[in-house]
């Protein structure tokens, strides 16, 4: 399967890239000969809403349009979470599968994330109901350095007989590695090990990332054992954090016993169209990087730069390797989850509040809901120091209850709640609206009401020029900049800025804007400045100039890294001045308000 235009998007460039500009190389790999594509889902579904003020539901439908009418079209379902990283009700989990049906897809390969069967079974049978194609999977990955207790062989073949068992209807089984850390051995002996338990018909599928450097190496082991397919891409968006591309691993099986069944000279050749296409996009260079320090993570491919993405949206990219040491740690003391989203955004969560916060000051609530039972069994039992601290800070009780009927009895999820949001905005009730509302919430009734923009695609023709005065303040060339003693190494050219090593995007205007960056006044030398916690986007403000506030009470609500946070006043008192509007981005220790 080609994976570039899902997989390859998502492990480049966070997933933020507009449908028309890769269209073109669509049709390129069509007249090449292929007839299998990764076509949405994952993170490609939310990311065109969030960031690029399109339908996915569109997107697939010109997806399907350019591929033509028979070409086998997969999307990525991560379970009971579908296409969200909050888990859903059962009638939302049967809309998905109805509306990816209705928009040109014939498979879904569907993943727990935990490889808890019993999340798998409603979105199983509904996948199959609507008529699509179920390839259901079995989560892999290596576990840190001195581990154990989950990711072995045994574990995957529990796994995979519990599927059989629980009766789920699937057309074949996909062993996926998000953060391409299984070792090749082990790779050998699962496939090995399905292809003895299942059908002699039903395909095995692997699937892989080359992050950690092994992925073209465990393809070659999972062909050898028995597998039916592997995923390739194509570059730009190829290797790194992405899967091998159909050129190495067409190159690496020369002399071997199989082939890839394909036109290398074609292939090469939509390659060259795509990467015209992608010309004019930024990319990130860890993403063409194999890192060593995965197997300690282990962070997945399609993770690692979405998250990088992100904290560059919150320039906050001096923070990431201290955040991917961190979450060793996480990932050790949290069950064993496999590492893919959406547990993967909880590790990666819990680690950058470890780093921003301190040590488990600070519960990311999907990583808290994780160990404490809310979305199904952990591989092995999460640290009951860490199940405690959560429980208490997040002020829930563990459960060992089905996640689904959770959900089912929850009054704010299912498609009612999503219907009532869709009203109360004046939005029409359709079946594509429904689902946005209750996969994407407020940000998907936003762009139902046409308030998104783009935003966070790094393309090109998408930045504003550079303002005259961005050269005027100091000029391009190389400064020594110190700030409260530490020293930075500052490069700038127009618009960029090169600051000890690392690359950032500048812009300098004269002035000081009214919001995100204005000192807030006193009252009195008695008032009380409110400062963001961390780099991030104001997404609400909850109170006026003049309002009587308590100690505790939320005063603003904050977004980064997919997480919200609340703002606190820190005394009681009369708010006194804001500086800040919602949209604004602050930066961590900023002067928010004021109480007096």
């Amino acid at each position: 399967m080609n994976t570039a235009f899902r997989d390859g998007f998502q492990s480049v460039y966070g997933a933020r890239v507009l449908t028309e500009d890769f269209l073109p190389a669509v049709k390129a790999c069509v007249e090449a000969g292929q007839t299998h594509f990764e076509a949405g889902g994952g993170a490609r579904f939310q990311a065109p809403f969030f960031y690029c003020n399109e339908s996915a539901f569109d997107m697939m439908d010109k997806f399907r349009a350019t591929a033509g009418p028979d070409a086998d079209l997969q999307t990525l379902a991560r379970g009971i979470n579908v296409v969200g990283l909050d888990s859903q009700s059962r009638d939302m989990i049967d809309l998905h599968a109805k509306m990816f049906k209705k928009h040109g897809i014939t498979t879904i390969r569907n993943f727990d994330a935990l490889n808890d069967v019993n999340n798998l079974i409603d979105s199983g049978r509904s996948i199959t109901d609507h008529g699509l194609n179920h390839e259901v999977c079995v989560t892999m990955m290596e576990l840190p350095p001195g581990c154990e207790g989950a990711h072995t062989v045994e574990f995957y073949q529990k796994t995979l007989q519990g599927i059989i068992d629980a009766k789920i209807p699937f057309t074949s089984v996909c062993f996926k590695d998000a953060s391409g850390t299984s070792t090749p051995k082990k790779v050998y002996e699962t496939i090995k090990m399905a292809r003895k338990i299942l059908p002699a018909d039903c395909k095995i599928v692997f699937h892989s990332h080359e992050t950690a450097g092994v992925g073209t190496v465990g393809y070659i082991a999972a062909i050898k054992a028995g597998a039916d397919q592997v995923d390739c891409s194509m570059a730009p968006a190829s290797g790194g954090t992405c899967q091998p591309d159909v050129a190495t691993l067409w190159h690496a099986l020369r002399g071997e016993d199989y082939d890839l069944d394909i036109d290398i000279d074609k292939m090469m050749h939509a390659e060259s169209v795509f990467k015209d296409c992608m010309a004019d996009y930024m990319l990130p260079p860890e993403a063409k990087s194999v890192e060593p320090m995965i197997p300690w993570s282990p962070m997945p491919g399609g993770a690692l730069t979405a998250n990088t993405q992100m904290m560059r949206d919150n320039n906050m990219m001096d923070k990431y390797e201290d955040c991917i040491h961190a979450m060793g740690e996480v990932v050790r003391r949290g069950g064993f989850g496999t590492s893919v989203t959406p547990v993967s955004q909880f590790y990666f969560q819990q680690a950058f509040n470890n780093v921003i916060f301190g040590p488990w000051e600070k519960i990311a609530e999907g990583y808290g809901k994780m160990v404490l039972g809310y979305f199904g069994k952990t591989p092995v039992a999460p640290d009951p120091e860490i199940v405690k601290i959560a429980s208490e800070k997040l002020e829930l009780e563990p459960t060992t209850a089905n996640p689904v009927d959770l959900n089912d009895a929850d009054p704010k999820k299912g498609v009612e709640p999503a219907k009532a949001l869709l009203k109360e905005n004046s939005l029409e009730e359709t079946d594509e609206n429904i689902f946005i509302a209750g996969a994407c919430m407020q940000k998907g009734i936003d762009f139902l009401l046409g308030k998104m923009e783009v935003n966070g695609v790094r393309k090109g023709a998408l930045t504003p020029a550079a303002q005259a005065s961005a050269t005027t303040a100091g000029g391009d060339g190389g400064y020594t900049v110190s700030v409260n003693g530490k020293k930075f190494a500052v490069d700038v050219k127009g618009d960029k800025a090169t600051v000890n090593g690392k690359a950032y995007d500048i812009g300098v205007e004269d002035g000081i804007e009214t919001s995100g960056t204005a000192t807030v006044a006193h009252a009195s030398a008695d008032s009380v400045e409110v400062k963001a916690p961390m780099n991030a986007k104001v997404i609400k403000v909850v109170v006026n100039v003049g309002d009587l506030v308590n100690e505790g009470d939320v005063i603003f609500v904050v977004e980064a890294m997919k997480m919200e946070v609340e703002v606190k006043a820190a005394s009681a008192g009369t708010i006194t001045a804001i500086a800040v509007e919602s949209g604004a981005q602050v930066t961590a220790g900023e002067a928010m308000a004021s109480i007096n």
